[in-house]
């Protein structure tokens, strides 16, 4: 069954109404090049078929390859070491005036995704968080207030740009479409090249694709970098794909999979089973003589006119005894161990004329006899051969890689939907959540031994995930997963300690989150309550996921994604009929009225505390882009699972089930998020948009007159 990633945005869209994808790379000779006419075009690649996966910001679209990426990496690499004793002497004599008005040596910020203020006081009163505690008296710690929606891609905007989501146009996970109702990613846009050449059975694309990141305004470190301060950017989510600066940054939230998803697993089984799962695949294989052959399945062929998917076949031999299997797959052999998780294993599946399309994923034997069972993470764009540019500059990712060994690319690389689906148990889970932190802490320290001076910003997203699926242990307060989340703070603790003890004199330190939790055990569809309440017109009694079924000639609003409520305004939608104007406001302030304090009529509670016009909460240039209400939730309730993908159902409010246990999609006055620095002195009541002008700040940069946050520093404060 189709379904809906809150943090993930992973979302099924109308079959036939967008095309997966896949990036290319690999040897091809320049003769063939030249013979074949496509020079340039050989890097941009794009397969077509109806969706079958989750449709992320590469489904559909073409992606950048890596081998012409690479090669002119090289001659620029070749050209930046001819250059280097001239560049040395222009960078230490720009240095020298760029520092000279900067209040901090070296500002290090560290983004613990999600952690909640609650909890945080709490385990530092137990004494379970020392550092924090320690950072707190000796510099300052306040609740930070987050944005309106307190939603992943929206806070990481305002926080980089310091301005509101009117001022930088991100408002969601998803935008609508609005000739055709249809979900958009609101993030980025990739479109397929116009022109291609067709020769025989492939299509060889003779233009180049658009690949843009939809964030609007400008971030902090982009300022500080046309003022010749250095900044080292790893994982800050809404960075992809990369812009060009001063600095270093390898994106993270949004990136894609090799099969342009935003993440989509396989689970190879001997058992006999029906259906899909909600954000993966499931491969049928078969034990013969100790041994399992089959195919992985990989990202749709981007050379055939046809669009097939492209498959890596793999044979396993079985040792039950051990509760091992011998893997042979691409050259490769490896064995693996019964419930654990291989290393970052290269794939690379072929497309033809010599080029192969690589990816990277690892792989862990849940049970090998009597059935056996594989699970396969979502294959990720290698960093050592990146088919899409997943940093800036491009060769950033394939030095880490070479350095620190491969890492997870992927924009949300923790499989909550494998847990979901009952597919990884919580001991994988967390394993996988604790591999890919490792990966960030490598990354991180790395930065903090190159970069020593400028800003170093690193985000980690392991507190957000851990909420999100052991809350519900968390509140029982028993069985083994009952200190999940504590020991996910306990650990980010201990991060805080080291990071302390790397900084020098002159150094400030910032550690912040998003937005905080709290449990979501109620659903909410919107739009069934639209239905039933007049505003949405169905053809039939029901309408399925993404709108199929409403009658949009007789629908005044609609709700898309997890917290914004559309009007079906004429002259903005492709079938409105709400006049702009005095109609629009009137229908806007009725569901105001409405459905702020609407009750759960199961139990009575709460469910909607405040209804928000976005007119009030917002001004700027893409205020047009925004949904027209925001819903604050009440604590314990969120946007229901069908509710999120647009299906209309015959009820209003259901219960969550899922491992998915907590969110922050609701009302943003209940989950600020934490600031901790050594820095003493602040503002009492810090937003996320203050982060970016206090920043400037202390580089001693001024402020753009477009950023609405205000510094937090005041006369006289130092770094402790």
């Amino acid at each position: 069954a189709p379904g809906f990633i809150p943090d993930d945005i992973c979302v099924r869209g109308k079959p036939g109404r967008y095309r997966d994808t896949a990036a290319v790379s690999g040897p091809l000779g320049m003769a063939r090049l030249i013979a074949l006419g496509v020079l340039v075009s050989t890097s941009l690649f794009l397969g077509a078929a109806p969706a079958h996966a989750y449709i992320g910001p590469g489904a559909g679209f073409a992606l950048l390859g890596s081998f012409l990426a690479l090669f002119i990496t090289l001659l620029l690499a070749i050209g930046a070491l001819i250059t280097w004793p001239v560049r040395l002497l222009w960078r230490l004599l720009r240095g020298r005036k760029a520092y000279a008005k900067a209040k901090a040596r070296r500002v290090v910020i560290l983004g613990l995704d999600g952690l909640c203020p609650d909890l945080a006081d709490r385990l530092m009163a137990e004494g379970k968080l020392p550092h924090l505690a320690t950072l707190k008296e000796e510099g300052s710690y306040r609740r930070l207030q987050t944005t309106f929606p307190a939603m992943s891609p929206v806070a990481w905007s305002s926080f980089q740009t310091g301005v509101n989501p009117a001022r930088h146009n991100i408002f969601d996970f998803l935008t609508r479409d609005r000739r055709t109702y249809l979900p958009d990613l609101s993030s980025a846009q990739i479109r397929p090249p116009r022109r291609r050449l067709s020769l025989g059975r492939y299509s060889i694309p003779l233009s180049r694709p658009v690949l843009r990141l939809l964030r609007r305004s400008k971030p902090f470190w982009a300022v500080l970098g046309e003022h010749g301060i250095f900044s080292t950017v790893i994982r800050v989510p809404i960075t992809f794909p990369p812009e060009r600066f001063n600095g270093l940054l390898l994106s993270s939230m949004c990136v894609p999979d090799l099969k342009g998803t935003q993440g989509t697993f396989t689970l190879v089984t001997s058992k006999n089973g029906a259906g899909a799962y909600t954000g993966g695949q499931r491969v049928e294989v078969k034990i013969e003589n100790g041994e399992v052959r089959g195919v992985l399945p990989g990202p749709l062929n981007p050379l055939s006119r046809e669009g097939e998917e492209l498959s890596l076949p793999f044979r396993l031999r079985l040792r039950p005894k051990r509760k091992e299997a011998l893997l042979e797959i691409n050259g490769r052999r490896l064995t693996l161990t019964e419930g654990h998780y291989s290393d970052w294993v290269p794939v690379a599946f072929k497309a033809g004329l010599g080029i192969k399309v690589p990816g990277i994923c690892r792989f862990c034997v849940k049970q090998v006899a009597p059935n056996f069972e594989m699970y396969v993470t979502p294959i990720n764009i290698d960093p050592e051969r990146p088919a899409l540019p997943v940093s800036y500059p491009l060769a950033y990712s394939v030095c880490l890689s070479k350095l620190l060994g491969r890492y997870a690319t992927l924009g949300l690389a923790e499989d909550t939907w494998a847990l979901n689906e009952g597919v990884l148990d919580e001991a994988a889970f967390l394993e996988q959540c604790y591999k890919h932190h490792e990966e960030r802490e490598r990354m991180l320290f790395h930065a903090l031994e190159r970069t020593r001076r400028g800003l170093v910003v690193c985000v980690f997203d392991t507190t957000d995930r851990v909420q999100h699926m052991f809350w519900r242990a968390h509140e029982e307060g028993q069985g083994p997963y009952a200190d999940a989340i504590e020991e996910a703070y306990g650990k980010m603790d201990d991060l805080v300690g080291r990071v302390r003890a790397r900084l020098r004199s002159g150094d400030v330190l910032i550690i912040m989150s998003d937005h905080g939790f709290k449990p979501f055990r109620w659903g909410v569809n919107l739009n069934s309550w639209l239905h039933q309440n007049g505003y949405l017109a169905l053809k039939d009694r029901e309408a399925g996921e993404w709108f199929r079924g409403v009658d949009w000639s007789k629908t005044k609003a609609f709700a898309l994604g997890l917290s914004g409520i559309y009007l079906n305004r004429r002259g903005r939608e492709a079938q409105g009929i709400v006049e702009p104007g005095e109609e629009a406001e009137s229908l806007r302030q009725e569901l105001i009225t409405k459905l702020s304090g609407l009750r759960d009529e199961r139990n009575g509670r709460l469910a909607i505390r405040e209804v928000f016009a976005t007119r009030a909460l917002y001004s700027g240039p893409y205020l047009g882009e925004a949904p027209d209400l925001i819903v604050g939730y009440a604590e314990g309730y969120r946007a229901s699972w069908e509710g999120a993908v647009g299906k209309v159902s015959g009820t209003v409010f259901d219960d969550n089930t899922r491992a998915w246990s907590a969110d922050h999609c609701i009302d943003p006055r209940l989950v600020p998020g934490v600031l901790f620095t050594n820095l003493r002195g602040i503002g009492e009541q810090p937003r996320l948009i203050d982060i970016a002008p206090s920043v400037l700040d202390l580089f001693g940069v001024s402020v753009p007159t477009y950023v609405e946050g205000k510094s937090l520093l005041q006369a006289g404060e130092q770094a402790q």
